[in-house]
């Protein structure tokens, strides 16, 4: 699978309600190794980013945004919000040095606005956002060398990090999205 191989539905506000919107059916590409390394980060990355989609797709905006677990306030909405908060911060912000880029649903007053603030009403429009940060974060790396380093908070980092930092902030997600859709639908499936 190339980065450009997850093209997938249309995800364009439409004028229906937004109870009405319904997220996309997501068919993964299959996840088999590649010849390189970097061939490799990207095609897991891709795999792992499609597979949030996956877990989401066929749900109602309502069923996405729904909290069905009474042990936590997680939502699907909320790791799609997530997760495309997380892609900006690093490809863009951090990577890029894009530094006066606003971060994603975030406030002072609320830093985990990401996972609290979806609605049905904003569905939509969310699910939109994260395609889009995967096209930055793709624009972001294109021809880029996985040795390249750059400037993080603490640590001197590498895009090679961001790769595997990435697909483990997606794999720890995907076990939450795992819990959650069996609990609004009873769906399974790795």
């Amino acid at each position: 699978m190339s980065s450009s191989s997850t093209t997938s539905p249309s995800t364009s506000p439409s004028t229906s309600s937004p109870s009405d919107w319904t997220a996309p059916i997501f068919e993964r590409t299959e996840n088999i190794p590649a010849d390189t390394e970097r061939e490799s980060l990207e095609h897991y990355l891709d795999w792992h980013r499609e597979t949030l989609l996956w877990k989401c797709g066929g749900l109602t905006a309502d069923q996405l945004a729904s909290r069905p677990l009474p042990s936590t306030e997680l939502s699907l909405l909320g790791l799609v919000r997530h997760m495309a908060l997380v892609e900006r911060w690093w490809f863009r912000i951090q990577f890029l040095g894009q530094k006066t880029l606003e971060e994603l649903f975030t406030t002072e007053e609320d830093p985990d606005g990401d996972f609290h603030n979806g609605t049905p009403a904003t569905a939509e429009s969310d699910f939109a956002t994260f395609r889009e940060e995967l096209t930055h974060s793709r624009q972001a790396t294109h021809h880029r060398a996985l040795d390249e380093m750059f400037e993080g908070r603490h640590h001197t980092l590498t895009l090679r990090w961001i790769y595997l930092h990435m697909i483990e902030e997606y794999a720890r997600h995907l076990g939450h999205a795992d819990l959650l859709r069996e609990a609004i639908d009873g769906a399974t499936g790795e």
